[in-house]
């Protein structure tokens, strides 16, 4: 799809946008939110969840998915895993196959899911919405469609677990923030993919920064750098639309690129410990080999905060390359060093090691169990859980730096922000898309209305 110019609302410009609504999430000054040195925070001041081995017994839980893929199946597996009384009682999607697939999966975990209660096509989730006895949904579709389906699910009273990342550009990040905030005040439970915020080495981790243990956090690095992922091929039986969702990772209107699918993972994480948003982001990318689709296999974005404090991210699908997937969070005292191998540590600038995760005596939980075991939690116990905002922020910080190394431009925060960037069709429908070209991808430093 082409991608538009950048307009913005200028209305929107240079309002400002609180980071998030909890206390987690304040500030990047080592010791005390309000910048006070050296008081000292409890886990349960800066909301640090229970980490129990299963959510509590309670009142039976229906739940509805919502996109039948294989990542949505693992969230419908992962919810019924939580604990007790929980059922999927709605299944949504656009395939036939795909929903096969996943009644079969989840009636071989001792779920099954009426006739009448699966639902095909676009406005399939609206279906949803209006069954009554639906308690929350979980929502696993391609990102694109997430704002829409996110809005309605909050109107319809629904608790949400959503999946990351929430948008694919500015029009959608600013549905979402709405909603978000109509959630909270409905006392609406929203719980998000980004899973490192549900792994308790992360969490015991975080609490020791806050406390200053590297001291103030002075800048930040994060990586995503793996192999190439799945691709699919054109066929001949498919139309435009068709062909791209079920290639939905490779096309950009549908996935926002791999820096927001799975870079989110590691930009939401150093955006938790740092506290605050960038000012500008310039980056580039490219695509070197990749099969399909119309998406880079590269990004390098250098992002620039207050104080002069940066943050580096990389992200790369590209086979027989150096993998990295990490964060290392540097402070004025030592560095924090984060993965999901196990092996977070906190050292000094001498490599004098200051504290370690200790694995041995707390193991940590498959974090895609773990989430939905905060989301039941929060539901069960009145402990108020809503994360959509600050997914909204951290998912626009990798919008900010794909545009930032699309373009070849320095790309500002207020103007990503009122931005009216949309990608994607009008309307949906099965059939040709006009505007839909597989391998036109974006060239740095060339202007986006002219012809390729």
């Amino acid at each position: 799809m082409k991608r538009r110019r950048f307009l913005t609302n200028s209305a929107l410009l240079g309002t400002a946008v609180p980071l998030g609504v909890t206390p987690a999430i304040l500030t990047s000054c080592s010791g005390s939110a309000d910048g006070t040195k050296g008081r000292v925070y409890s886990a349960d001041e800066l909301g640090m969840y229970s980490f129990a081995d299963a959510a509590p017994d309670g009142k039976l839980l229906k739940a509805a998915l919502i996109g039948c893929g294989d990542r949505g199946t693992g969230a419908a597996v992962d919810f019924l895993s939580a604990g007790p009384g929980l059922k999927i009682i709605a299944l949504a999607d656009l395939f036939p196959d795909r929903m096969d697939r996943c009644r079969q999966i989840l009636s071989e975990n001792g779920n099954g899911v009426d006739d009448a209660n699966c639902f095909f096509g676009f406005d399939a989730y609206l279906r949803v919405m209006d069954m009554t006895d639906v308690d929350l949904v979980l929502l696993c579709t391609p990102t694109h469609f997430r704002p829409q389906h996110f809005k309605a699910a909050i109107e319809a009273g629904k608790h949400v677990f959503m999946e990351k990342p929430c948008a694919v550009d500015p029009t959608g990040i600013r549905t979402v923030i709405s909603s978000a905030r109509v959630a909270a005040s409905k006392g609406l439970t929203v719980v998000t993919g980004n899973q490192r915020r549900h792994r308790r080495d992360y969490w015991e981790a975080y609490l020791r920064v806050r406390n200053g243990l590297i001291g103030e956090v002075i800048s930040t690095t994060s990586h995503w750098n793996q192999g190439a992922w799945w691709n699919r091929r054109h066929r001949p039986e498919w139309s435009d639309m068709e062909y791209c969702i079920r290639n939905w990772f490779n096309i950009r209107w549908l996935s926002g690129d791999h820096i927001l699918d799975q870079g989110i993972h590691n930009i939401d994480v150093v955006t938790w410990f740092m506290g605050e948003l960038p000012l500008r982001a310039v980056g580039f990318g490219g695509s070197a080999r990749r099969l399909t689709g119309d998406i880079f296999d590269f990004f390098s974005v250098d992002y620039a905060y207050s104080n002069n404090k940066r943050m580096l991210h990389t992200a790369r699908q590209i086979d027989g390359c150096d993998g990295n997937v990490s964060e290392q969070i540097l402070g004025t005292k030592g560095v924090a060093r984060l993965n999901d191998r196990d092996e977070i540590s906190i050292v000094d600038w001498e490599g004098n090691l200051l504290w370690e995760y200790d694995y041995g005596n707390m193991p940590v939980k498959n974090p895609y169990v773990q989430e939905h075991i905060h989301l039941v939690e929060s539901i069960r116990m009145n402990r108020k859980i809503n994360q959509a905002e600050e997914l909204a922020y951290s998912t626009l910080i990798a919008i900010m730096g794909r545009e930032a190394a699309y373009t070849g431009q320095v790309v500002g925060w207020d103007e990503i922000l009122a931005s009216n960037l949309r990608y994607g069709p009008e309307t949906y429908e099965m059939g040709a898309l006009p505007d839909y070209h597989e391998r036109v991808v974006p060239v740095p430093g060339k202007d986006p209305s002219d012809p390729v």
